[in-house]
């Protein structure tokens, strides 16, 4: 007995995906009608981006299930990585984000968001057997996430004028 190819274990979980993203999409459309559609700058009022997301999200949707039930994607790759989850990779990249959020007012964003990039990294590089817990390695982690932070901090403080909580009170740090 053979089994047809839109039957397939994995062409079943691929088929529930992509009704997810089409029911987040709808939902999505759902909550945007209640955004007022007045034209603002541009032409264009606050419910339009929500509209694109929502078009573009059930399209790809139907596409996933279009295609799942064709037969899967035929030229997927295995995936790569354990046969399971590493779980303290998911502590240690929790532990960045709650970090991030409970320390943001108190630490500032940039340094917040160095911590929590040097201990998501941390957990990825013990995910994968890599050396992770040296200080020169720490170091650079840390450093490297204030070379992402810092900018994205300036851009949003000073070019599109939105507060982010800084270290000092000068707006530059």
């Amino acid at each position: 007995m053979t089994t047809s190819p839109s039957s397939s274990p994995a062409s079943t979980v691929q088929t529930v995906v992509g009704a997810g993203i089409v029911l987040t999409g709808l939902a999505l459309g759902a909550g945007a009608v209640s955004i007022p559609g007045a034209a603002g700058y541009g032409g264009v009022g606050p419910n339009f981006l929500p509209w694109v997301v929502a078009a573009v999200l059930v399209l790809c949707g139907g596409l996933i299930v279009r295609e799942a039930r064709t037969g899967g994607f035929r030229e997927l790759e295995p995936p790569s990585g354990a046969q399971r989850a590493w779980w303290p990779g998911l502590v240690w990249v929790s532990a960045g984000l709650l970090l991030n959020a409970a320390l943001i007012t108190t630490l500032g964003f940039i340094l917040s968001c160095a911590l929590c990039y040097g201990l998501a990294t941390q957990g990825l590089r013990r995910a994968q057997g890599q050396r992770a817990g040296t200080a020169r390695v720490i170091a650079v982690d840390l450093a490297t996430g204030m070379a992402i932070a810092a900018p994205v901090f300036w851009m949003f403080t000073q070019f599109l004028a939105i507060n982010l909580p800084g270290l000092t009170q000068s707006g530059w740090f």
